[in-house]
């Protein structure tokens, strides 16, 4: 019997495949977690980063904004509020949420509320708890606002809640003595705008509104998720115009932040806002006030220039609002006010009139400049009306003024010498002189909104709008500023300017530079004695013709009165001008005044009406010429 013997091989060939596949597997991991975290590391770094940080962003403070001599028009105060820090109250909102989900486990399945509607139960219920504990401060009784706790906590959890907003500086006072420096409960402070003078110049300061998205000025983590407290946005006046160069640089953190939202350690990153840049505005703030409180009451407009580099001193109009109204926020009822009483056209630069009498002036120098008119030859016997055909244009005197000369018709302001010359001169140079001196565009001044709707017609115009010949009559009407003719008190200001230095153009700025050189434009064309017959005119007005209720003792200055007719759905209103320069031998100061009648068809003319502005507003620039204070320091724009 043969023998069998059994042989054993140490290397089985299943196994050392097996073998092979393990190794292979382990150099693939082992290869792949290499590949990872020398080649995909960064990725994965900068994904954790994303999921684990979050960025707060702090709008910065607005700059102020002054008059020329330094006073502060528009700045910021300190603005209080009472914020629960929401990281702190992580346990007692458990606990709360516990104790709210008890006490509804015995109502049937289909009454009880939803997860999401118990925890804000007991967000809301954690919240009053400590609103509670500042109303016994403060004697109040507010009630937290689910909705809004609600919202906070899905869209701004890393902020803190503001319980109570813009607290006055007593309640301020009461809760940095009692709350406790470990309480959620803290007092935030930020900044808002302040208008210490109310509403004086209110138009042309503007106001601000809410921001929501202030922009991040190069802070880092713009891939980061981010919270920006609320900034503010010019949307008015020199706070719109200027909105840029008066926001402040944004500051902000960034936190390291839980699963659930919450900051869990200091900031990474800070960076401390900056208040905005300043503004040096041309407003002299007691020549303001003065005008607007002549004007109280009113509607119309005030605006004075400084002659000689028509930098704006005045800029006002009613009605208008207080500022103060617009922080925090506008409410309804006050903007339905505003609404109500027109007090949202600046009328300054938004309004639009005939400017009356006023205009005389510039027929009586497109009159001289064409030989139409001779200052010592040219006169009419005024009965108190002129006939142009069969027409009667009626004079401001009643009963006439006799004879009257070219300086006695400035001073008296007699229509019938206008409609006569003013035939003689033609609609089309006296359209061509009011361009000269800028009635058909905008200004430019450094302010939102100016109209565009300013009109100087001439028989093209009137052949091309309204498909007419252009009559004796439309030059008539012209020659006194009524017809087709409408500009802002702004743009008669720059005249009033510009013929004071004896020029055609000024050009209006809100904005006050120390040592600003004189402006110079074409000059009138008038031969000097020709200038010198206007001149005496406005000065006798003044003294003692239609000009005269403005007068002021030890004050020389010369004054055009004038009274225009304006239809409305109300019917006709009279609109009350006055125009002056002062000192009438060196003009300083240049003064337009427009005032509406409120009651159609009733008598308002300039020289009553208006008379009392414009001698308010001279008589505070002569106080402080003859009382120079000491100025406060002067704030160079810095645009």
């Amino acid at each position: 019997m043969s023998k069998l013997i059994e042989t054993h091989s140490a290397r089985n060939p299943r196994l050392l495949l097996f073998h092979g596949l393990v190794i292979v597997l382990a150099v693939v991991l082992v290869g792949g977690l290499a590949w990872r975290q020398l080649f995909h590391s960064g990725f994965y770094n900068e994904r954790e980063r994303r999921q684990n940080q979050r960025r707060v962003i702090v709008p910065g403070p607005r700059g102020n904004i002054y008059d020329r001599e330094g006073r502060v028009l528009v700045g910021n105060r300190p603005r209080f509020s009472v914020v629960l820090n929401l990281a702190d109250l992580r346990g007692e909102l458990r606990t709360e949420f516990v104790t709210v989900m008890r006490n509804y486990r015995e109502f049937a399945k289909g009454e009880r509320p939803t997860s999401d509607q118990l925890e804000s139960l007991a967000r809301a219920s954690v919240a009053q708890h400590y609103l509670d504990e500042i109303n016994a401060i403060l004697g109040r009784r507010e009630k937290v606002r689910p909705r809004d706790l609600d919202r906070h906590f899905s869209q701004t959890l890393l902020l803190p809640y503001i319980l109570l907003d813009d607290l006055a500086p007593g309640e301020y006072a009461r809760l940095i003595e009692r709350l406790s420096v470990t309480s959620p409960l803290q007092v935030y402070t930020s900044s808002t705008r302040s208008y210490p003078y109310g509403s004086a110049a209110a138009h042309t300061l503007g106001f601000v509104g809410i921001n929501d998205d202030p922009i991040a000025d190069d802070f880092p983590g713009e891939d980061l998720l981010t919270f920006k407290m609320k900034g503010s946005l010019g949307r008015a006046g020199l706070e719109k115009k200027f909105d840029e160069h008066l926001q402040g640089e944004t500051g902000g953190a960034i936190y390291r932040v839980a699963i659930d939202g919450y900051k869990v350690d200091l900031p990474i990153e800070k960076r401390l806002p900056v208040q905005g840049h300043n503004l040096t505005t041309s407003l002299d703030i007691d020549l303001q006030l003065a005008a607007e409180k002549a004007m109280e009451g009113r509607v119309g407009a005030a605006v004075a220039l400084d002659v000689r580099t028509g930098e704006v001193l005045v800029l006002a109009s009613k009605p208008d609002y207080d500022l103060n109204t617009f922080v925090p926020r506008l409410s309804h009822d006050e903007a339905a006010q505003i609404e109500e009483t027109g007090g949202w056209l600046n009328r300054a630069i938004q309004g639009v009139y005939p400017v009356g009498s006023t205009f005389k002036l510039i027929t009586a120098i497109a009159g001289l400049r064409s030989g139409a008119i001779d200052r010592d030859l040219s006169s009419v016997i005024c009965p108190g009306y002129y006939m142009v055909g069969n027409r009667r244009f009626p004079c401001n005197a009643h009963y006439g003024h006799g004879e009257r000369s070219f300086v006695g018709a400035i001073r008296d302001s007699c229509n019938v010498f206008f409609y006569k010359y003013g035939i003689d001169t033609g609609g089309d140079l006296m359209a061509a002189e009011a361009r000269r001196f800028g009635y058909d565009r905008p200004t430019g001044i450094e302010l939102p909104y100016e109209t565009h709707r300013m009109l100087v017609a001439d028989p093209a115009w009137k052949a091309k709008n309204l498909n007419e010949p252009w009559f004796p009559g439309d030059s008539a009407n012209m020659a006194i500023g009524q017809g087709f003719l409408d500009v802002t008190p702004l743009q008669v200001a720059c005249f009033v300017a510009s013929l004071a230095r004896g020029e055609t153009e000024t050009k209006p700025t809100i904005l006050h530079v120390a040592g600003r050189p004189a402006q110079h434009s074409a000059p009138i064309g008038l031969d000097p004695a020709d200038y010198d017959a206007i001149l005496n005119g406005m000065m006798q007005g003044y003294q003692i013709g239609t000009g005269r209720l403005a007068r002021i003792d030890g004050l020389s200055a010369a004054t055009k009165t004038g009274t225009a007719q304006k239809r409305t759905p109300q019917g006709t209103i009279e609109l009350a001008w006055m125009i002056a320069f002062a000192p009438a031998e060196n003009p300083q100061i240049a003064i337009a005044v427009c005032l509406e009648s409120q009651e159609p068809d009733a008598s308002f003319g300039g020289g009553v009406y208006s008379s009392p502005i414009v001698k308010a507003i001279l008589e505070a620039w002569k106080n402080k010429q003859d009382h120079p204070a000491e100025k406060a320091p002067i704030f160079k724009v810095g645009l």
